[in-house]
């Protein structure tokens, strides 16, 4: 039996790397200044560097709290090279590539993950294929934290 996701956890894990997260997101322009600021910390210590370790964490805690919140096998969410979860009742998938997939950068799915961005102003710099790949918009941000 997998253990439950605590969502405390998920967002002590996300509230580390969401400055990172801010900064390269700011730097792809796919935020304002503004946000980026209010996702930057109290001391800005955490700026924009940030460990595998804590980047894989915020990652695979949050990709997984969605599976969580959001049970099921008809969409597979991928955020390489930390994490691949199944989510979205419907469906069972079994065998080779799935037919709803998305797949994103690090840091856009901890975007997606805290409330900074939405999916629809990221879709084009996110691979999603499938007629029911767009359904986890519904179940984000997973946490917000500011």
């Amino acid at each position: 039996m997998v253990s439950k996701i605590s969502p405390f956890d998920v967002r002590s894990a996300l509230s580390t790397a969401a400055p990172w997260a801010a900064q390269r997101l700011l730097g792809r322009e796919l935020l304002s200044d503004q946000k980026a600021a209010s996702f930057a910390g109290a001391d800005g210590a955490q700026g924009p560097s940030l460990s595998r370790a804590s980047l894989a964490k915020a990652v695979r805690l949050s990709v997984r709290m969605l599976a969580q919140e959001a049970p099921g096998h008809s969409v597979e969410v991928r955020v390489p090279p930390f994490v691949a979860v199944q989510c979205i009742e419907g469906p069972r998938h079994t065998r080779g590539t799935p037919p709803n997939v998305v797949e994103m950068s690090p840091e856009i799915w901890l975007g997606l993950a805290c409330g900074m961005i939405t999916l629809e102003q990221v879709q084009a710099h996110i691979d999603m294929s499938g007629t029911r790949a767009a359904e986890i918009g519904n179940h984000l941000p997973v946490a917000r934290i500011s």
